[in-house]
């Protein structure tokens, strides 16, 4: 029986996701795979037992990718599940930062128990007046999952919309609004944009994208949403940019000690996946992942290895992860071949310095046959499945 071990607390909806075979626990020392949210694991004992972690959620900078694909440990992600939430908080934070919608309701606040608080409101909000997002420009970084709704939303919400993504897969495109304006210098958007959303993922490429350079470009009194990840913007740089008027205001879902409390920053605090709907959907997908993994072999959304999938067939499935290099996959076959075996099915796919084959087979292999597999130099985890 295949146990999953949750470092988090995961939506029950994984006990209907995952087959009745599957057990789930809290403190299992030696489990098949691991579920989790936002726990560090950098400084967390791997036991080799795990074949796989499933992150439920997009982001996995909580986890040592690098490491656990050296020992053949899948990491999984389930982008797109909980997209629609954090669209709708960014949605939110567009008319936080167009309108003094929290000064306005601190300063009512401040009028409790006061007889003539209703004709002191009427006084009084002129000084809080703001802007409508109509018709203003919006540029939106990064066009996956959230971006894209983000855009779409933004277009039905009567703004100019412009997005910029190098790497946007063709399913993103498809789904993209035919209004979404396509932008292909980064640098357009900062200085043609009055609001800028940030939806790209925390990288080596990507941390401080938004700095004193940055900045500089930007119209004066821009907005700037930030619902991936804090360090994607240069708080020092970020802080100086808003006292001199080149950024207005500055919303995000990542507080932290630099920018809590400074005016015209909005500290939301990471909000962005915080509904029902978005933790039951991350996992239920990353179950699902986890499960198809542990049984077949396939796999899906994974961070560090190639999403390889197909049918069963023949007697026994053979999986290979091995090092992005020539002649390793000859070498497998030849020795499944001199083993007597006919191979009815095989997909091998790579990503970067890492690949990853399924085999199928029509009979058993001999132990000697799967153990000078296994030692091959380059091969990191080889799995029999029946």
């Amino acid at each position: 029986m295949p146990t999953i071990l949750k470092l988090n607390e995961i939506s029950s909806v994984i006990d209907v996701a995952l087959p009745k075979t599957y057990s789930t626990s809290t403190d299992c020392a030696n489990p098949d795979a691991i579920m989790l949210r936002s726990f560090n694991m950098h400084d967390y004992n791997l036991p080799d037992s795990v074949l796989c972690v499933g992150r439920a959620g997009a982001g996995v900078n909580n986890i040592p990718v690098s490491k656990f694909t050296e020992k053949g440990v899948v990491v999984f992600n389930t982008p797109g599940a909980n997209a629609n939430a954090v669209k709708e908080l960014v949605i939110c934070a567009l008319n936080l930062g167009s309108r003094k919608i929290i000064e306005g309701i601190e300063w009512t606040l401040s009028l409790k128990g006061k007889a003539d608080a209703a004709q002191q409101v009427e006084k009084g909000k002129n000084g809080f007046i703001g802007q409508e997002i109509f018709g203003k420009k919006i540029g939106i970084i990064g066009l996956g999952a959230i971006g894209a709704l983000v855009a779409n939303t933004c277009v039905d919400l009567g703004m100019v919309v412009y997005g910029y993504d190098p790497y946007i897969s063709i399913d993103a495109a498809w789904g993209l609004n035919q209004n979404v304006i396509r932008e292909t210098d980064i640098n357009n958007i900062y200085s043609q944009c009055d609001y800028i959303s940030l939806h790209v993922p925390l990288v080596a490429d990507t941390k401080h994208l938004l700095n004193a350079d940055t900045f500089a470009l930007c119209k004066p009194n821009t907005v700037i949403i930030n619902c991936s990840r804090g360090e994607l913007v240069d708080n020092e740089a970020l802080i100086k940019s808003l006292k001199e008027g080149q950024i207005g205001k500055y919303i995000t879902d990542f507080p932290c000690g630099d920018i809590i409390g400074i005016p015209n920053i909005v500290c939301i605090p990471h909000l962005g996946a915080s509904t029902p709907e978005a933790e039951d959907n991350c996992a239920r997908m990353a179950a699902r992942q986890i499960a198809d993994y542990i049984e077949n072999g396939n796999i899906s959304n994974s961070v560090n290895f190639p999403s390889c999938s197909i049918r069963r067939r023949g007697k026994k499935r053979l999986t290979v992860m091995h090092k992005n290099v020539r002649n390793v996959l000859n070498y497998v076959t030849e020795l499944i071949g001199n083993d007597g075996v006919n191979i009815s099915n095989m997909l091998s796919l790579a990503q970067d310095d890492y690949a990853y084959a399924i085999l199928d087979l029509d009979d058993d292999l001999c132990q000697e046959t799967v153990e000078k597999i296994c030692e091959y130099k380059d091969v990191i985890r080889i799995r029999t499945l029946y």
